[in-house]
Formats: structure tokens, C-alpha cells, sequence
């Protein structure tokens, strides 16, 4: 028997989709609001396979922290991995498939929680007006065509937060920004009736 050699026989008009039919909540993991965590720790191949898991709706996240294979602490909070961060930062090794890899895919957990406990003091220091602002626009995210705060895993460095240096700065210069807008008055006499 000969085996048939070209392009599929019925060629597909539109790409599947997993759970196509089925309504997803906003509020569940993977949704709207609590999306699924950046892959961090792992060579390229294994963050190929596991954003494949993602795409075709195979993904399925791990509920409570998992044992490490090296150290045997309970401090593998992603899926599909089987060793922890710490580990596989000291030994040069992928989280997943254990082998050695000279440049890990994603970033660092630690500095990834670090920025998010800098954002939450910011958003606690800040005035009323940009608090609500900042989180209305997180709340946003880029669906709408309003600016918004850009991601963590966009950031750079760690002075992105605000334009200024510090907290403070910032909290002055919005403030400068209002006075001049204060100044601008229109006075009585400027306002001509028709």
C-alpha cells in the first residue's frame, strides 16, 4: 500500500479551539482576572510543550506546592515542574526536564514578587485620585483604548512604576500639575454671553 503523500484530504476551514462552546468565568484560574502564572525555570523546549498544554486546553495547574526532587522541600509551585526554583537556579538545571541549560527561560520568581510588593506600596502610598486611577486601569488591562499600567513582566527596571524616583516625587508633581491647572481660572469678565 501506497501512503497518501501532499495536504490533508478535507483541509480544516478554521483552527480548534478548546472549550469553544462552554462559557469561562472571569474569576476562575485562567481567566479574565486571575490568569495563569508566566512559565519561569525552564529550558525553551519544555516552555514550548507547556505553552502547547495551554493553547489546546491540556493545561492543568497544580493546587498545592509539590515536593522538589533535589532538595525534597515542598517548593515546586509551578506545574509540571519537578524540581524548585532555588535549586535550579544553583544547578543550572531546567525545572522540568532536569537537564542542564545554560540560559533558563523567564524570570526570577523572587524578583517577580518583589516588584509586585512594590507596586501594592505604591498603590497603598499614593493619593486617592491615583489609586483609583491605577487600579481601574489594572482592573482594565489593554482591552480598552485608555493608557494602562504596564505589566510586571514588561518592566525593565525597577524605577518604572512612576516617572519619578520615589513615591513622594510623584505625589508632588501631581500636585504641582493640579496647581497649574488651579491657575488657569477663568476669571468673570473673560466669560462673554450670546
Amino acid at each position: 500500500m501506497s501512503r497518501r503523500q501532499g495536504p490533508p484530504k478535507h483541509q480544516n476551514k478554521f483552527a480548534w479551539k478548546p472549550n469553544a462552546g462552554r462559557k469561562i468565568n472571569e474569576n476562575e484560574l485562567g481567566g479574565k482576572f486571575k490568569p495563569l502564572s508566566e512559565i519561569t525555570g525552564v529550558c525553551q523546549k519544555c516552555k514550548d510543550q507547556i505553552d502547547w498544554k495551554r493553547k489546546y486546553g491540556k493545561y492543568k495547574p497544580i493546587t498545592e506546592p509539590a515536593k522538589c526532587q533535589k532538595c525534597g522541600k515542598r517548593a515546586v509551585k509551578q506545574a509540571y515542574h519537578s524540581i524548585c526554583g532555588a535549586c535550579s537556579k544553583e544547578l543550572g538545571q531546567c525545572a522540568k526536564c532536569c537537564c542542564r541549560v545554560n540560559q533558563t527561560v523567564g524570570r526570577d520568581i523572587a524578583k517577580i514578587e518583589s516588584e509586585k510588593k512594590q507596586l501594592e506600596e505604591a498603590i497603598t502610598n499614593a493619593r486617592e485620585r491615583e489609586r483609583r486611577t491605577l487600579l481601574r486601569a489594572m482592573n482594565k488591562g489593554n482591552g480598552g483604548a485608555g493608557p494602562s499600567v504596564p505589566k510586571i513582566a514588561d518592566r525593565s527596571r525597577e524605577g518604572d512604576i512612576f516617572p519619578a524616583t520615589s513615591v513622594d516625587e510623584y505625589a508632588k508633581a501631581a500636585r504641582d500639575d493640579d496647581d497649574a491647572y488651579d491657575d488657569d481660572d477663568v476669571s468673570d469678565d473673560d466669560i462673554v454671553c450670546a
